[in-house]
């Protein structure tokens, strides 16, 4: 069973909502975590129970980052909105800095998306197992 976030700007919603829907089988059996709104977005179209933070622009993507952070977080879904400018730009960009320390994989388009799940799907995520037994250390 492996961790996942759902985070989707607002524009990107319906993308994420759709992705989730036709990947429901997949996410089954694994904890799903997700920021406010998306979750519930998520959990009306589909049977998962999703653990659900705070939106995005009042500290959802910080409650994921403190998950990242002690490397309890296997895979991020995040359909970001880059045409669009966003308030909470700061919290973002650590966030995905925090996931590029701790090698934790996250999509920022259904693209990239679909070829992790479809890897997930495929048991390729055993990789992750090592990362949570031997937690990397930071140089000073």
């Amino acid at each position: 069973m492996y961790k996942i976030a759902f985070i989707a700007h607002d524009r990107k919603k319906d993308e994420m909502v759709n992705f989730v829907m036709a990947y429901e089988s997949v996410f089954h059996g694994h904890q799903l975590y997700s920021t406010g709104t998306t979750g519930l977005r998520i959990m009306e179209n589909t049977d998962l129970d999703i653990h659900r933070f705070q939106s995005g622009p009042l500290g959802g993507d910080q409650q994921i980052g403190a998950l990242v952070a002690e490397n309890e977080m296997d895979l991020i879904i995040f359909l970001r909105d880059p045409l669009m400018a966003q308030p909470h730009e700061p919290d973002i960009i650590a966030l995905l800095r925090l996931c590029d320390v701790q090698g934790i994989p996250v999509a920022t388009n259904v693209a990239s998306a679909e070829i992790l799940v479809k890897a997930l799907q495929r048991g390729d995520f055993a990789w992750r197992e090592l990362s949570h037994k031997y937690k990397p250390g930071v140089e000073e």
